[in-house]
């Protein structure tokens, strides 16, 4: 059998020959490793990202929300929600559960607050000082809600809603009066921009916070959405959320609670992000696929044009073993130079995509491995099939074509 480096040698200068041919075969394998790369990178950046922002609140958080179902009592069922959680219940529920270490109730509604006539579509949310610790909001100028401001009619505007109103030509809210079902409501602070997702509400960076007691002179009832609520050190989670639990269900028989955990929330996102991850791979292995039958495709050519030349190197003594040793590396060595360009750009597509939208950008070193590995196993796959039918050409028949 021919020396290894010489088979290599032998590849290199074929495909160096028919340039064309080798560029068309690269396309292929270039799509299928940058696609599954990048797609891959983007479900890992994303679940990255995702928990970064549990770990800036802390897993210690809770969540305690009206649930959704039958109602309780009698053989009749009500869909909806039987009950509503009340600011009386937020404000007993630290004195009745140990373990918990802060409390945070809040309200929430649309509106269209006024400025000067001018409409500002945003959320409205009825806070408490408490809200903003649990949430580890950073006031950019002013202050946050005080739990002394009462019934004031404060505001604080989330980053979202204070360039809404730099778009209205005010640089500086604060000390501003924004309007709010007919109400005037001073400006006392500006949050910094803070990361959405996690446990925090959605509505902080568009909205404006106003003192929760004041909210409830917009409703009919002192509901509440949700109580935040964060765990006193080493205090068991689960049973504290059973605690919970078991309070409302005393004061509120008929009523159903959703009480949620960020370590709950991380393992459900982990989850998903594993099937999230794979689907992206399955979709980018339809692409390898392709580009794998074209490298078939490609080579099953390159043995048609060059039968000539295979029966002379035959005739000059070569085995079976090495025109189909010659082929295979060809088609691993196309393949191989295709997933490194194709890494390459599949990476460059993720730091685009990081960039654009906030992720944390990072590469893993098993998805390079991945890339490599799949690229060199495509090609032996799918360049078995032509290396076996070029060494089984007969020396005789295949000298005798033009």
């Amino acid at each position: 059998m021919m020396p290894f480096a010489e088979i290599v040698r032998e590849a290199l200068s074929s495909q160096a020959a028919a340039k064309q041919r080798t560029i068309l075969a690269l396309i292929g394998i270039v799509i299928g490793i940058g696609s599954v790369i990048a797609l891959v990178t983007v479900g890992q950046m994303v679940q990255l990202t995702s928990l970064q922002q549990f770990q800036q609140m802390g897993t210690n958080i809770i969540t305690v929300q009206r649930g959704w179902g039958d109602k309780g009592g009698g053989n009749a069922k009500q869909q909806g929600p039987s009950q509503h959680m009340t600011w009386g219940d937020a404000e007993d529920l630290k004195a009745n559960v140990s373990g918990l270490e802060m409390v945070a109730p809040y309200t929430s509604t649309w509106g269209q607050p006024l400025y000067t006539d001018r409409p500002l579509d945003m959320p409205v949310m009825g806070v408490t000082r408490s809200f903003a610790d649990i949430n580890k909001l950073e006031v950019l100028k002013g202050r946050f809600i005080s739990d002394l401001d009462g019934y004031s009619f404060f505001g604080v505007l989330g980053a979202g809603a204070a360039q809404k109103l730099a778009k209205l030509g005010v640089a500086d809210p604060v000390g501003k009066t924004v309007f709010f079902k007919k109400r005037g409501f001073k400006i006392v602070g500006v949050l910094k921009r803070t990361a959405e997702g996690g446990m925090r509400p959605y509505e902080i960076n568009p909205g404006m916070m106003i003192p929760v007691r004041t909210s409830y002179l917009f409703k009919r009832e002192r509901n509440v959405n949700e109580i935040m609520a964060r765990l006193a050190p080493n205090a068991d989670r689960h049973l504290v959320i059973k605690a919970v639990k078991r309070y409302f269900k005393q004061r509120h028989p008929g009523m159903l609670t959703q009480v949620r955990s960020a370590e709950q929330l991380i393992a459900e996102m982990a989850k998903q992000s594993q099937l999230f991850t794979l689907l992206l791979g399955a979709i980018g292995s339809i692409s390898l696929l392709v580009g794998g039958i074209g490298v078939m495709n490609v080579m099953l050519v390159a043995v048609t044009e060059r039968r000539k030349e295979i029966g002379i190197r035959r005739a000059l003594g070569a085995e079976q073993i090495d025109i189909q040793a010659q082929f295979l590396v060809e088609s691993v060595i196309l393949c191989l130079a295709g997933g490194l360009i194709g890494i390459a750009l599949g990476v460059g597509a993720a730091y685009v995509l990081s960039k654009v939208n906030g992720w944390i950008f990072f590469v893993s070193g098993w998805g390079l491995a991945l890339g490599v590995g799949v690229s060199s196993a495509i090609g032996v796959f799918f360049g078995y099939f032509p290396a076996r039918q070029a060494s089984r050409l007969n020396p005789i028949l295949a000298l005798r074509d033009e």
